[in-house]
């Protein structure tokens, strides 16, 4: 780092300012209509399904439309810019929570399934989000502008959850269904998020960053641009490291994660208990996130992704020795989103920096996409496992 980094300049550090504020902003209003999905989304799914076998791909949809979405929004990114990708994602996910509402309304699968497909999206989203914030982000600061933006994330996925509370006050006053009411709320959420970055996501951090470089937008076709990021990640060891480590954390937390709101609902856990887990589990993921980056920009990533695999080892413990102990189960929770976020900020904050600035936003889209599409396939499987185990919490 030298006095001549342009990313020091003081026209770039106000644009990062204001990117940070932006991305924070739609952060944490996005993030409540997102974190609807793995509490009262999963339960829909069993009620509207009525068939373990189905619940289990309807439980998987918006893992696999964060998926699918991944490499788009990065190629979208690429030639657009972040503004027009991130708002574009969250109006997806919007729709996606407006069909939840008929799906809620009428018990159709049809609608069920699209809905969670898209508002899978939102996940997408917020991941791109966190790399939106290092664009303009100083070497020595950048593990910590990506876990800012993760921690704000902090307040939406934990009222998100708990979105069945105030469905059931609407519910009450207006006739709807609790489900009815909490996908409403979560639509509006996340429309509200894509108009914050519309409006006020200017100038476009990619774009300020490319000037910076003297970089310009990459005219290449897209299938061009998606071999380039592919080379990008397989030349590089380190960026090979950050990805294997991204894939991890992804591939425990949701395989854990995705079948206890239905592990806690069959032992008879109200919809309220189940909502507070998901809430605990949420904010263990993103509570420490700015220690997490803090610690990242002063030990290194290798460090802490070794300490976020000790954290994943005793959660996996805690969710072995009382899988029937609600409290247990808490535990485990708790400490499977803080094992996350060691391993995902430090794996991220990694790659972020790894990878050239002209593959960037296409390798990160590729890299969201792969983690959710590994992360689908464990959602899938947690559902059959958990019938042959007897308990959600083994599965990993």
């Amino acid at each position: 780092m030298t006095a001549a980094d342009p990313l020091e300049s003081p026209r770039v550090a106000r644009v990062q300012r204001r990117t940070m504020v932006v991305l924070a902003t739609a952060q944490i209003i996005g993030t409540v209509g997102v974190g609807i999905a793995p509490s009262i989304g999963v339960l829909l799914a069993s009620t509207v399904t009525d068939n373990e076998s189905l619940a289990g791909l309807a439980r998987t949809a918006s893992t696999l439309g964060a998926a699918l979405v991944g490499v788009p929004l990065g190629m979208l990114a690429a030639r657009r810019g972040r503004r027009i990708a991130l708002a574009a994602g969250w109006w997806a996910a919007a729709a996606g929570a407006s069909l939840l509402v008929v799906a809620a309304q009428a018990l159709l699968i049809v609608p069920l399934f699209a809905g969670l497909l898209l508002i899978g999206v939102g996940s997408a989203v917020s991941l791109q989000s966190r790399f939106a914030a290092t664009d303009l982000a100083t070497p020595r600061h950048r593990a910590r502008s990506l876990s800012l933006v993760v921690w704000v994330g902090t307040v939406g996925s934990v009222l998100g959850p708990n979105l069945g509370v105030p469905g059931q006050a609407i519910g009450a006053a207006t006739g709807l269904t609790t489900y009815v009411a909490a996908f409403g709320i979560a639509a509006v959420c996340l429309a509200i998020a894509g108009l914050i970055v519309a409006i006020a996501l200017r100038p476009d951090p990619l774009a300020v960053l490319r000037d910076a470089r003297g970089s310009a937008t990459d005219p290449r076709p897209r299938a061009a641009r998606a071999a380039a990021a592919r080379r990008a990640i397989r030349a590089d060891p380190q960026v090979r490291f950050a990805t294997v480590a991204i894939l991890t954390a992804q591939i425990v937390m949701v395989a854990v994660m995705t079948m206890t709101p239905v592990h806690l609902e069959r032992h008879g856990d109200s919809i309220t208990i189940i909502g507070v887990t998901i809430s605990l589990h949420v904010a263990g993921m993103y509570a420490l996130a700015p220690v997490v980056g803090m610690l990242v920009d002063r030990w290194g990533a290798r460090a802490t992704i070794g300490a976020g695999l000790v954290i994943f080892l005793a959660s996996l413990l805690s969710a072995i020795l009382w899988p029937d102990e609600t409290g247990g189960v808490v535990a485990s929770l708790v400490l499977l989103g803080v094992g996350w976020s060691f391993v995902n900020v430090s794996g991220s904050a990694l790659f972020s920096e790894s990878v050239p600035v002209a593959s960037r936003a296409s390798a990160q889209g590729g890299i969201d996409a792969l983690s959710n599409l590994c992360a689908g396939l464990a959602a899938f499987v947690s559902g059959p496992l958990m019938t042959a185990k007897g308990t959600p919490n083994v599965v990993a």
